[in-house]
């Protein structure tokens, strides 16, 4: 069952549901949805002389991303093209038994501004800021402003609360991130097992260096 206005007022009164600050209720509590702001941090993907970007190192990702902070009443600018981590001004906690779904808001879709890519789905027991994926698929630059309503939340009601909400197992990867936060999917567990074989002194055939060169001495491809 999705939340109704009504459903959402109730559920941020009893404090069972957090998004905070909403300033203004009237204006950002939808009839079926929560309008969340835009914050003032971004995470920018450089155009560098990069020839491949392994997901599961902490030192190429960190090294692909730079951060900007936008300053109170400046504007950021989001050219076409471009592909961006920004944040939402609210920090958000979703209990046991709902689930959140980020979506664009259309009046920002009209202008061709994409909020996220792939990562729309929040779950159970998450608690902080959001990350937005944002994108500009159209033809002229577009300006967004720290402080406007980015993107909407959607809460949906499960028929039982989870019996492991994020946040109390492996893998919560984002727990209580207080901005952007770049990947971390190298705190995955099959990447952690990769790590492990690699102390182990365990020859991993196949991972390849920067020029396609595999550790077995071959290039990628070589065995297709």
């Amino acid at each position: 069952m999705i939340l109704s206005d009504a459903d959402l007022l109730d559920r941020l009164e009893a404090g069972d549901l957090v998004v905070d600050p909403i300033d203004d209720p009237e204006m950002q509590v939808q009839p079926a949805s929560i309008d969340v702001r835009l914050g003032r941090e971004f995470l920018e993907f450089q155009r560098a002389n990069i020839s491949c970007i392994h997901p599961n190192s902490e030192q190429e990702v960190d090294e692909y991303v730079t951060e900007t902070v936008v300053d109170e009443g400046d504007e950021y600018v989001l050219h076409p093209g471009d592909f961006v981590l920004g944040t939402t001004k609210e920090r958000v906690e979703v209990p046991p038994d709902l689930v959140a779904q980020v979506e664009g808001r259309s009046s920002l879709g009209r202008l061709a501004v994409v909020v996220h890519a792939t990562a729309g789905f929040i779950d159970p027991g998450f608690r902080g800021k959001i990350t937005l994926e944002l994108s500009n698929l159209g033809t002229a630059p577009v300006a967004l402003t720290p402080g406007m309503r980015i993107s909407q939340l959607v809460f949906t009601e499960l028929r039982t609360p989870a019996k492991r909400p994020y946040g109390e197992e492996r893998g919560s990867k984002y727990q209580d991130q207080a901005g952007p936060q770049a990947s971390r999917i190298r705190g995955d567990p099959e990447f952690e097992r990769g790590r492990d074989e690699d102390d182990d002194g365990t020859e991993r055939s196949g991972r390849g260096g920067s020029d396609g060169t595999r550790e077995d001495g071959r290039r990628d491809g070589d065995d297709r």
